[in-house]
């Protein structure tokens, strides 16, 4: 991510470790599926910005072996101790305000990271900067404004009021600068980068158990912002969290638009 105080979701929270987990769950089949595409292989070289959790710098250094390169950076790196071995190398950066950390890399890729970055524009011109000719960019990021309820199906209280504290969610990430329409934009943008051979898809998890997972693990996370913004009580929130525990309800993300292009 980027170093911001405004930034709502801390990695060095407790949460934090659960919410990377099902993130991993969610969504590393799309992000492997799309880099499989590009022929990745031995002797790559990667950079994975805002890395977060491991599962992704892990994957990418089997695939690249020991004559690869994997740079996998984050403001917070203090979830990396476990990837923390060749070829991956760790870095403390923030991509939307220093130079990437190094040049010539095949593949780059971010995910779930520029939708919170302040300066995204210079973050994408540093990420397209650091291909080499012909490298790609694989951008992933949420479009919560697409699709902003967390229970589509809303047929009852609880879907009420779990579709009370998304918004109310939206509204503390729009408040720090998260652009809640930017996945959508990734097409446009990745070909104003001068980027070719751009092309996008979308995927939008309707329910499963690492959909409840995230959830869970993101409202302990702001539980203390929701009440005092006073957009829930602790009572609303022990009575949705009860509610997401019990299984009953269909709980989505956002949809995540993965957009690619080639340098």
């Amino acid at each position: 991510m980027t170093q911001t105080d405004g930034y709502l979701l801390d990695n060095r929270q407790t949460e934090a470790g659960q919410r990377f987990d099902a993130f991993a769950t969610l969504f590393d089949p799309t992000t492997f599926r799309h880099i499989e595409r590009f022929g990745i292989g031995s002797g790559w070289r990667c950079w994975e910005v805002g890395a977060g959790g491991t599962s992704v710098a892990s994957w990418l250094a089997k695939k690249v072996g020991p004559t690869g390169r994997v740079v996998a950076t984050d403001i917070d790196t203090s979830w990396a101790a476990s990837a923390a071995r060749s070829p991956v190398e760790i870095r403390v950066h923030d991509v939307g305000a220093e130079e990437p950390p190094g040049e010539g890399f095949d593949l780059v890729h971010a995910r779930l990271v520029l939708v919170h970055v302040p300066d995204r524009e210079r973050a994408l011109r540093s990420m397209v900067k650091a291909l080499r000719p012909g490298g790609r960019l694989l951008v992933e990021d949420a479009d919560p404004a697409l699709q902003p309820l967390l229970c589509p199906d809303e047929h009852g209280p609880e879907q009420q009021l779990a579709n009370r504290l998304r918004q109310g969610f939206r509204k503390l990430l729009a408040e720090r600068g998260a652009d809640l329409s930017y996945g959508r934009k990734l097409p446009r943008l990745l070909r104003e980068a001068g980027l070719r051979e751009v092309e996008a898809d979308a995927y939008f998890p309707v329910t499963s158990t690492a959909c409840a997972d995230l959830e869970s693990a993101t409202v302990r996370q702001i539980r203390g912002q929701l009440v005092t913004a006073g957009i829930a009580t602790n009572e609303d929130i022990d009575r949705h969290l009860a509610n997401v525990a019990s299984g009953s309800m269909d709980l989505a993300t956002a949809p995540m638009i993965s957009a690619w292009g080639r340098k």
